[in-house]
């Protein structure tokens, strides 16, 4: 057991930001904690790294408490956590990381080849002696990565690693992520984004309102659905749209739908986009009312947090 949460709800807070959660992530595996904003997952990143005190339940790091022994757990623990400004902006990525260093115990013989190693997982060796400021939020994000790796951790917390930064960026720090796991490191990141969490995740925890509604893998999260595919449709409100909605419900399951600017929304989980797509053209010409736009995906983990809490991730 790499690192436990368990919560107990406290009675005596009006509003919990983390209410009820129990988890195990396992030696080596990256967990992710995917939900909204404002669902708990930064306070549990911050209770974890023992930068808040939680109010009930209890907390396992590497097997420590983490309120009894926070050093302990600080010092085996790299976080980056975020919108925390943990870097200097006047001053070189090399000089950041010689402070940090410091400020982590890391032996003074160790220091310049742990640097270097840090560096080079970041892939910033070749701008080491550039100031902070010069760079791309891209590789700032990098530069604190490598800050969290400093004191060569068994377990990295990373919280939204990703907010804020262009695709190029974003599929860089993924790599960057996934060579972490190659390390035999256990990695727990926290996102909103669901690709973000399909793609690096060995096992997703769905949070919501502080509680955990979901949690596995992603592949076996996405087939609790029960469908193939997953068609939005965009139609006309220009005749019966609860005749409509209530045809379509016939061949797909009506997983949301959205009135806005004359137009209603729909998304339908459907076993087959070609069987249901004709059958949904038919329900628009039945009711008085037009498909304008039609799109097919597939399964995602938004639409699971979707069918489990019957609103979009986002809002």
């Amino acid at each position: 057991m790499w690192q436990r949460l368990r919560g107990e709800p406290d009675k005596r807070d009006r509003f919990r930001a983390v209410d009820g959660i129990d988890l195990v992530v396992e030696p080596g595996e990256i967990f992710g904690l995917l939900g909204p904003n404002g669902a708990g997952k930064t306070t549990t990143m911050k209770m974890l790294a023992t930068l808040l005190i939680p109010t009930s339940g209890t907390i396992r790091v590497l097997g420590i408490d983490p309120l009894a022994r926070p050093r302990e757990v600080r010092a085996r623990l790299g976080a980056m956590l975020s919108g925390e400004r943990s870097l200097y902006w006047k001053l070189t990525a090399r000089e950041n990381l010689e402070y940090f260093a410091a400020l982590y115990h890391v032996p003074p013989g160790e220091t310049k080849a742990r640097i270097a190693n840090v560096l080079a997982a970041a892939k910033l060796t070749d701008r080491a002696d550039d100031y902070v400021e010069r760079y791309s939020t891209g590789m700032r994000q990098r530069l604190a990565l490598a800050r969290a790796l400093l004191p060569d951790p068994s377990l990295v917390v990373l919280d939204e690693p990703t907010v804020g930064l262009d695709p190029q960026a974003s599929r860089d720090l993924r790599d960057r992520v996934r060579e972490l796991k190659a390390q035999g490191r256990t990695v727990l990141l926290t996102t909103h984004y669901m690709e973000e969490a399909d793609q690096l995740c060995d096992r997703v925890a769905i949070i919501d309102h502080g509680r955990i509604v979901a949690l596995d893998t992603p592949a076996a999260l996405k087939r609790t659905i029960r469908a193939e595919e997953v068609v939005h449709l965009e139609i006309g409100i220009d005749g019966d749209e609860n005749a409509v909605i209530d045809r379509l419900g016939r061949s797909a399951t009506v997983a949301r739908t959205e009135r806005s600017n004359g137009t209603l929304t729909v998304t339908a989980h459907c076993a087959s986009a070609r069987d249901f797509v004709p059958a949904a053209f038919d329900a628009a010409r039945s009711t008085g009312t037009t498909i304008r736009h039609v799109e097919v995906v597939p399964v995602t983990l938004e639409d699971v947090f979707l069918a489990l809490t019957g609103r979009a991730l986002r809002e």
